[in-house]
């Protein structure tokens, strides 16, 4: 097959497959700001990290020089069940469209967590079993990354605890199923079984929950049971160098047939998505070798780097947590009871809030009704339906791909499709029976969030 002759679907052999993660930290000029201890305000040290994270895993979230770092056998020979993952051309997009820009997307829906979380959620089960621990606890969102975790764990006969953010648990029962099949405990959160937990109900009565809640009480309850160890799905270091598989495999597949992308465009939440995605072509970018268009896109109910200050806070409602440097609305925000689950966060991965203001990035937020539109949209010509967080790429890449019609210009789209929305159905059913809302937190919502950021400087 010629350069030319693209495929609907550019799959790699398991040959070509990265043996070594992308750590884009070792390339910036501007490194992120280091965690801080909650009590004395000092950077955090390898030791303390260790009291909650396992001891490998904290080697790679506090390493900011090498720039690769080899993959281990026992999670290559697992990645091999599913990855390489396919990079899809759009062509009936396109079409539907009438636009003359060529739009690929990255498909990480294609394993059973229905998600790209499993990249690191085996990675980080794998550490945890090779320390010897019993078991690890964690929190999810809208209940990709517990799955994920809960399925990795199972691989490698660890205890999971999970707690969920309410709203979620709520609305999405058979992705808990899922979570309980392969073996782990699922808590709606905030919930009476922490301390933490009964704090934030008796200062919130009735909250439905944040990503933030659930951290704390996960913290809490990985630090209080011996042989436990907290794990995370986004935001850290470690969780964006575990994902950068996603975005070397991308490379891969357009070096391949000589593509180069003009833009790439991702969901960010917490930034596990984006970051994999566009980590090595941001390194070609920090290195200047190539330039990029980079697109964060994120809910307008839950605005972290639109409109959150660039700062250190808490990276979880109860405070127990260390102090990142990032774009965020306040740990004491509490974002709307929106259907993107996964983007339910009050703040934002380190390393990107640093790229991102750096202005080596950009970012825009999406209401959710134009966000499902665009999903609909999409699932019926591609034959996919999309989760609602993978949704706010698709939403910028339709965007993206209408301007090049009416300008003419043939622009290369490239946009990470996160995971599947077949657990979404609840919200999908709320769109289409016209009962979806649209929230966008006032300036006097946010103030109450920054009002709580610690004093920090720096």
């Amino acid at each position: 097959m010629s350069k030319k002759e693209i495929p609907y679907k550019i799959y790699l052999e398991e040959k070509e497959m990265p043996t070594q993660w992308y750590n884009v930290r070792a390339d910036m000029k501007t490194k992120p700001a280091p965690l801080l201890n909650p009590g004395t305000l000092q950077p955090m040290t390898a030791q303390e990290l260790g009291a909650v994270f396992c001891d490998e895993l904290v080697r790679q979230e506090l390493d900011d020089c090498t720039p690769y770092i080899d993959i281990p056998q026992e999670i290559l020979d697992f990645y091999k069940m599913y990855r390489p993952s396919p990079l899809v051309r759009a062509y009936c997009l396109e079409k539907k469209l009438q636009t003359p820009a060529k739009i690929y997307y990255k498909f990480e829906g294609n394993n059973t967590s229905g998600s790209h979380k499993l990249n690191s959620a085996i990675a980080q089960a794998y550490y945890a079993k090779k320390q010897g621990l019993k078991g690890v606890t964690t929190e999810t969102g809208a209940g990709q990354w517990g799955t994920a975790l809960s399925m990795a764990c199972s691989y490698f006969d660890l205890d999971c605890k999970v707690f969920m953010v309410k709203v979620s648990y709520e609305q999405k029962p058979f992705r808990r199923e899922v979570m309980r099949t392969y073996g782990a405990s699922v808590t709606p959160s905030p919930s009476e079984t922490t301390q933490v937990g009964r704090k934030i109900l008796a200062e919130h009565p009735g909250t439905t929950g944040s990503l933030g809640c659930a951290i704390s009480e996960a913290v809490e309850a990985a630090t209080s049971a011996e042989g436990y160890r907290y794990v995370l799905g986004s935001v850290l270091n470690q969780v964006l160098l575990h994902q950068s598989v996603i975005g070397l495999e991308t490379k891969a597949a357009l070096d391949k047939y000589e593509i180069v992308p003009d833009m790439i465009i991702g969901c960010a939440g917490g930034g596990s998505n984006l970051g994999g995605l566009i980590s090595p072509f941001m390194g070609e970018k920090l290195r200047g070798e190539r330039d990029y268009k980079f697109i964060a896109v994120e809910p307008a109910s839950c605005p972290s780097f639109t409109r959150g200050r660039f700062a250190y806070d808490f990276c979880d409602t109860g405070k127990v947590c260390p102090l990142a440097k990032m774009y965020t609305l306040g740990s004491g925000f509490i974002p709307s009871a929106n259907h993107a689950g996964g983007l339910r966060y009050h703040g934002m991965s380190s390393t990107l809030s640093q790229l991102y203001d750096d202005g080596l990035m950009e970012a825009r937020s999406l209401e959710q009704t134009a966000v499902f539109e665009a999903a609909e949209q999409f699932a019926r010509v591609e034959g996919i339906l999309p989760a609602p967080e993978s949704s706010h790429a698709i939403r910028v890449a339709i965007d993206e791909a209408l301007k090049c019609k009416e300008t003419g210009e043939e622009k290369t789209i490239v946009f990470g499709l996160t995971g599947t929305g077949y657990f979404d159905m609840v919200a999908y059913e709320k769109y289409n029976n016209g009962e979806m809302t649209d929230y966008i937190p006032t300036d006097a919502d946010l103030e109450k969030g920054f009002a709580g950021l610690p004093k920090v400087e720096g």
